[in-house]
């Protein structure tokens, strides 16, 4: 017996998720942001965001964390709150939380396992993993948005 899956295992363009227009508005707002950020990129942020996003909607309470250059897509997604609303409601069917990891917590087997967890949670949701905004898990301590670890989780964290 085979099975097929609907779409096969890490060949996804996470950018399908998101209509050009909020693409568009996101991706100039990284830029603006973010001047060393080129629109190339900024929109593959905005891609790899969106699949991170899915799969978090997907495993709420596997403790997934986005990288640096993630973080920064799902920060400037935030503040678009009405497409980031949409956005949540089509993919999740609720809005997605950003729970950022206390200062006084750690991630569940450290930044690199959190990484680990969250690629493989990506790839078998299907979504193609653009590997060079998930460089490693040191990169993950860095942002300067939030703590590192942030996360969707309806429990605040907790287990």
């Amino acid at each position: 017996m085979t099975i097929a899956l609907e779409r096969p295992v890490g060949t996804t363009d996470p950018a399908t998720l998101v209509n050009p227009e909020m693409m568009d508005r996101l991706a100039g707002r990284i830029t603006k942001d973010h001047p060393e950020t080129d629109l190339p990129t900024a929109r593959r942020i905005i891609g790899q965001a969106a699949a991170f996003l899915a799969a978090s909607a997907a495993l709420p309470r596997a403790e997934l964390a986005p990288s640096k250059a993630v973080d920064i897509g799902w920060h400037t997604w935030i503040l678009h709150t009405v497409d980031y609303a949409a956005f949540c409601d089509r993919v999740a069917g609720r809005f997605i939380h950003h729970v950022p990891t206390p200062d006084d917590e750690s991630i569940e087997g450290g930044p690199e396992s959190a990484r680990q967890r969250t690629l493989d949670a990506m790839t078998a949701a299907g979504f193609r993993i653009d590997r060079d905004l998930w460089p490693d898990a040191a990169m993950m301590g860095e942002c300067s948005q939030c703590h590192a670890g942030c996360t969707d989780s309806p429990n605040g964290g907790k287990k």
